[in-house]
């Protein structure tokens, strides 16, 4: 991943946000000393940016779309009560054993349900409603997530979708390849929608908070 923000800014807004766990922090060193791609993970600041926004809307329960390690799931189940649910999607083996691996070990797993195989099939069969939707994982099918995501969220719920600057390759016309382009597409799709409001956050690598137009 391209450094959008310089280092030292990201550096710096870390360490005046909320601090992360001390099992959220031991993951993010094994996820980034044993996988082939440790920049999938949220990490520290943007972990603490979906914590705030779980507590925001006071979320209960909620949807993930990718789960990699387990990072982002585990800020959201740090973030919510004692009766609150993750459910979270993810198709790789490897990952998900890493990330059991840390659900057993903190007092906050038993709240994480793992489902496992393509996400577009599990958001199929759940019903809802969701209190917060975060949307994190293959880019081909992110307009699908999205649209799905709308049937799914709660009235005064909350859509994230991570990853929408695209290391900054938003910005290249024509889009230098497929996912590029569906990044594109989803932004322009959420832009134009009249059933929400939207903004585009520039933490990390982008993300897209948005949520439904409350009937005036």
């Amino acid at each position: 991943m391209k450094t959008i923000v310089p280092p030292e800014i990201e550096e710096y807004a870390e360490s005046h946000s909320m601090r992360e766990s001390s099992i959220c922090r031991s993951l993010r060193e094994e996820t980034e000393r044993k996988m082939e791609y440790p920049q999938m993970m949220v990490g520290p600041l943007e972990g603490a940016f979906l914590k705030m926004m779980a507590q925001l809307v006071q979320a209960k329960d909620v949807l993930e779309i990718g789960m990699f390690t387990g990072y982002s799931a585990l800020c959201f189940a740090e973030a919510i009560p004692p009766d609150g649910t993750v459910t979270t999607c993810e198709v790789d083996d490897e990952s998900a054993a890493l990330a059991r691996q840390y659900f057993a070990r903190s007092a906050q797993g038993t709240k994480i349900s793992i489902r496992m195989g393509p996400a577009l099939e599990t958001m199929r069969e759940l019903s809802g409603p969701f209190d917060l939707i975060f949307i994190d994982a293959d880019k081909t099918n992110y307009v699908h997530y999205y649209r799905r995501a709308l049937d799914l969220i709660s009235p005064l719920g909350v859509i994230l979708i991570d990853n929408v600057l695209w290391d900054g390759d938003v910005l290249k016309q024509p889009p230098p390849d497929e996912r590029t382009a569906v990044i594109q597409e989803v932004n322009r799709v959420v832009a134009a929608d009249p059933q929400v409001s939207a903004v585009l956050v520039t933490i990390r690598d982008g993300v897209l908070v948005v949520r439904k137009r409350r009937e005036p």
